[in-house]
């Protein structure tokens, strides 16, 4: 063999040594590569809380807290379905990732009872610190609360089925603890309301009790008697086929929150965010009003799908969006009102200022009563009804309010000894500010 094919024998040998090299070390750089790349995984695991407080019906209790958790978050109860749990809600809604984005803390119940439906039909669930599932609720919140930091006054509530049920359960019995609830295909508070001990109520699954606003709206105020503060936020959601929790609960739940907010039951605002839904919004126009409801057509009893849970989370404002002003020519208000009492009557004054920078005529004043009220005389105004869901409308001589103006009106009214005030007034569909 001559000296110049021993060296091309000896630069083959060394090329194939390379390529053999390089065979095995590219796949270990390449899967450097992508791991530097990759986005760190997340270590937030749903981790089961026991211990959390009261629980006098033996909840379980499931707590999701995201890896972006902020330093002061928000609260979100997650309630699952008849035959559900805890777990299964976890895994079946967009709840946690939405926690993922956006910072909140979700905590997922479980029912332990016979077909794991939670109790929103004894009597000790249907008020306030009555007992059964409602208290065991309570304590998570509490629990949350003190162990990560969570803000009291972002603590919210969403359910399907059972869990909407429960949804417009505790927003009754606990109004100075949840801030706003979105309850999918559920019914009105004390709809289910059973004194045989049974946890169903047929004539309420199937749609056919039928009360006033103004009925619906006492049951809820009588969870918590004497409460005279804020009341949170709903948003409710119905499919009209739906064949478990018919269709007209949809409309009996608008009655009650729109009464309880003592908003009017004509919608402020109604558009179609898609094609098979309409969504009407009482008392409010943006975002976040005092009632939302969104009427699915065609659908029938299910979980949220894709997107109304992300609805939801916008509602309560948990994506960073913040309560859009009223238009200052349809509502922007502040009313003061003060009272003076004696055995078995009051009288009420009442001054509705215009803060917009637009002229307000042919204005209409909404509230709500406290229970037991009712006018015998007004002046400045004219009311109807006499009690309840009452709307104020101006007389001649106020017709028209002027950007900064105001006007002084007022009423005499019988009670039984309630002399609370309302809670909430609107302008022209509007929500006002209290002085």
């Amino acid at each position: 063999m001559t000296d110049r094919s021993m060296h091309r024998g000896s630069i083959r040998r060394a090329e194939a040594r390379l390529v053999a090299l390089l065979a095995g070390v590219l796949p270990l750089l390449s899967g450097l590569l992508l791991a530097l790349a990759a986005p760190p995984a997340s270590a937030a695991t749903l981790t089961e809380v026991t211990g959390f407080g009261s629980n006098p019906s033996n909840l379980r209790m499931h707590l999701y807290v995201p890896d972006n958790v902020r330093a002061r978050p928000a609260v979100l109860m997650a309630v699952h379905y008849c035959t559900g749990s805890g777990p299964a809600f976890y895994s079946g809604t967009e709840f946690a990732s939405l926690a993922n984005r956006y910072g909140f803390i979700v905590v997922y119940p479980s029912a332990t009872r016979s077909g794991n439906c939670f109790d929103v039909s004894s009597p000790q669930a249907l008020r306030r610190d009555g007992g059964s599932d409602p208290v065991g609720i309570r304590s998570m919140i509490s629990y949350v609360q003190q162990r990560h930091n969570a803000d009291p006054g972002q603590t919210y509530v969403t359910g399907a089925s059972s869990g909407a049920m429960m949804t417009n359960v505790l927003l009754g019995n606990y109004p100075d603890v949840f801030k706003a609830g979105a309850a999918f295909s559920g019914v009105p508070h004390s709809c289910f309301a059973t004194t045989d001990g049974s946890g169903w109520n047929s004539a309420c699954a199937n749609g056919t009790v039928d009360r006033t606003p103004q009925d619906w709206g006492s049951l809820a105020r009588a969870a918590y008697p004497g409460y005279s503060g804020a009341r949170p936020r709903m948003q409710t959601w119905h499919g009209t086929q739906d064949s478990t929790l018919r269709y007209p609960n949809f409309t009996e739940q608008i009655d009650q929150w729109t009464n309880v907010h003592g908003v009017s039951r004509t919608p402020a605002y109604t558009d179609s965010p898609q094609s098979n839904w309409t969504r009407t919004r009482y008392g409010g126009t943006g975002n976040q009003a005092p009632v939302e409801a969104i009427s699915l057509q065609g659908v029938g009893h299910s979980l949220p799908t894709a997107g109304m849970a992300a609805r939801a989370i916008t509602f309560f404002g948990l994506d960073g969006t913040t309560p859009q002003d009223p238009d200052p020519g349809t509502g922007a208000c502040r009313v003061g009102y003060t009272t003076s009492a004696w055995n078995t009557g009051l009288t009420a004054s009442i001054t509705l200022t215009n803060t917009g920078n637009s002229p307000i005529s042919n204005w209409s004043l909404a509230f709500s009563l406290p229970a037991g009220q009712t006018i015998t005389s007004g002046w400045n105004a004219n009311y109807s009804p006499a009690g309840g869901a009452v709307t104020a409308t101006n007389v001649s001589h106020n017709a028209t309010l002027a950007p900064g103006a105001g006007t002084q009106i007022g009423f005499q009214a019988g009670h039984n000894g309630n002399t609370g005030k309302p809670a909430s007034f609107t302008l022209n569909g509007a929500v006002c500010t209290i002085a």
